[in-house]
């Protein structure tokens, strides 16, 4: 079973992206998040990776962070969720959002994305609300100021909710345990959203 995956980018869609992994080229299907964070083709990358294997095909999903991949399995193990679905599912909500809404047990914000509906958002809220570890459950609440501020300058720029929440969040990873610099990180961030 692959598990991980260490190469050069090939080919990039916003679904899917190609790695070169010693001459070998592999195919994953990915959300619109670790889309987001890749680095343009020809690149380095890293991908956390869940095989995926039926009678008549072996799938591979990769992702950027832990808690993504752990939260794809954990949507995949809710009855009627195929690896497909939640992969439209991370790729319509960043995963602090989904936790949060899991956690309140906020249909409308789930049924907000394409392809879900409201049983099957229904089905989420009452299956996940009890395989959320404690980890995830901080995960909802640890929005910062900072991230706040650049989100909604995003906001008032004109761009779109989703791509803001996912540009600021990478940026902030990348700059973690910086003090905070609004001006740099809002350039950076702007810099980001001109690649999309």
């Amino acid at each position: 079973m692959i598990a991980y995956l260490k190469g050069t980018i090939l080919q990039k869609q916003p679904h899917q992206v190609v790695v070169d992994v010693g001459g070998v080229g592999y195919c994953a299907a990915i959300p619109l998040t670790t889309y987001f964070e890749l680095g343009e083709v020809g690149r380095s990358v890293e991908l956390l990776i869940h095989t995926h294997l039926t009678d008549n095909a072996l799938s591979l999903y990769g992702f950027k962070t832990s808690d993504e991949r752990d939260l794809f399995l954990k949507l995949i193990s809710v009855s009627g969720i195929g690896p497909k679905l939640a992969m439209n599912v991370l790729s319509g909500m960043n995963a602090v959002e989904l936790v949060d809404a899991i956690q309140k047990s906020d249909i409308d914000r789930i049924t907000a994305i394409p392809g879900i509906g409201k049983k099957t958002a229904l089905r989420i809220a009452m299956e996940l609300q009890d395989k959320l570890e404690k980890k995830e459950k901080l995960l909802a609440g640890r929005e910062s100021p900072e991230r706040e501020d650049l989100v909604s300058a995003l906001l008032n720029l004109g761009f779109r909710r989703k791509e803001a929440e996912d540009v600021v969040d990478a940026t902030l990873r990348a700059h973690k345990g910086e003090p905070p610099d609004f001006e740099k990180l809002l350039r950076e961030c702007l810099k980001k959203m001109a690649r999309v």
